[in-house]
């Protein structure tokens, strides 16, 4: 199936949304609930999966609709089609404050694997899959846990994190470390493992966790400045505690700054 070539322009600066502009009868598939507006002209059709190719027929929807659950998302997706005559244009909202990237898959390979909720929208013919973390270290403490997710094909897909992102290439045999909750996205030939902080007093005083994601290329990585439950963990820490901003937040725990780590939550800390 051939992906659709759209247009597009990013707004904003803290709080950003993607317009995309549609030629006849081209679609753009969107997260659900991320649709800002829509053009008249433009219809909408919930479906399950992503609509691509590798999906046709009741089987592959049923099996694609079920790897979207197993990374967190709806079961569903929506399609936007321009029915009109002209160009017609749509736009998508990012969830919380951050910053939206295109991303051509053309020219990364056909793939990228990101964070579970890191896609917003994409041209129609880019396949939402999974991805499985194959050491089982990387699945427990890694920070999102044994199932990522993975965009292919050659077209454009929006992808969202907290705070500001940043690109980096790394060279073949070049070593980062990274706070786990803090990787957005990466090329599938980038090695991805966990480190130990190394001392005892730095996991459970440090407000770190106990481990680092260590990323290995060659590669392209993105990585974010503020992790979501970063964000929330500070607005509940700060919220009067019979505002229900914890229920509203889902930290009744009140939630701790390893981003998905099982024991980060334990002995990691804010101040």
């Amino acid at each position: 199936m051939a992906m659709d070539v759209i247009d597009y322009k990013i707004y904003g600066s803290e709080m950003q949304f993607v317009e995309i502009e549609l030629d006849p009868e081209e679609s753009a598939v969107g997260e659900a609930s991320s649709m800002m507006y829509m053009e008249d002209g433009i219809d909408m059709d919930t479906i399950f999966g992503d609509g691509s190719a590798q999906q046709s027929g009741i089987f592959g929807k049923l099996l694609g609709a079920g790897k979207r659950v197993l990374t967190g998302e709806s079961l569903f997706t929506t399609v936007y089609t321009n029915k009109g005559s002209g160009k017609k244009k749509v736009a998508f909202g990012a969830p919380y404050p951050g910053k939206l990237l295109p991303m051509d898959l053309s020219t990364l390979g056909g793939s990228l694997i990101c964070q579970k909720d890191a896609f917003l929208c994409a041209a129609k013919g880019v396949s939402l899959s999974i991805a499985f973390q194959k050491k089982l270290g990387t699945g427990f403490f890694g920070g999102e846990g044994f199932i990522m997710q993975k965009l292919e094909g050659d077209g454009l897909a929006f992808i969202h994190a907290g705070g500001t992102m940043m690109k980096r290439d790394l060279a073949p045999g070049e070593t980062l470390r990274v706070d786990t909750g803090c990787l957005v996205a990466m090329q599938p030939t980038v090695d991805y493992d966990i480190q130990y902080v190394g001392k005892i007093k730095t996991a459970l005083f440090g407000g770190e966790g106990l481990f680092f994601a260590v990323l290995r290329g060659p590669g392209m990585i993105i990585i974010q400045s503020l992790p979501f439950n970063r964000l929330a963990s500070r607005i509940f820490a700060a919220a009067p505690k019979s505002s229900g901003v914890a229920s509203t937040l889902g930290l009744a725990g009140g939630g701790g700054r390893e981003e998905g780590g099982i024991l980060g939550g334990i002995f990691s800390g804010d101040d």
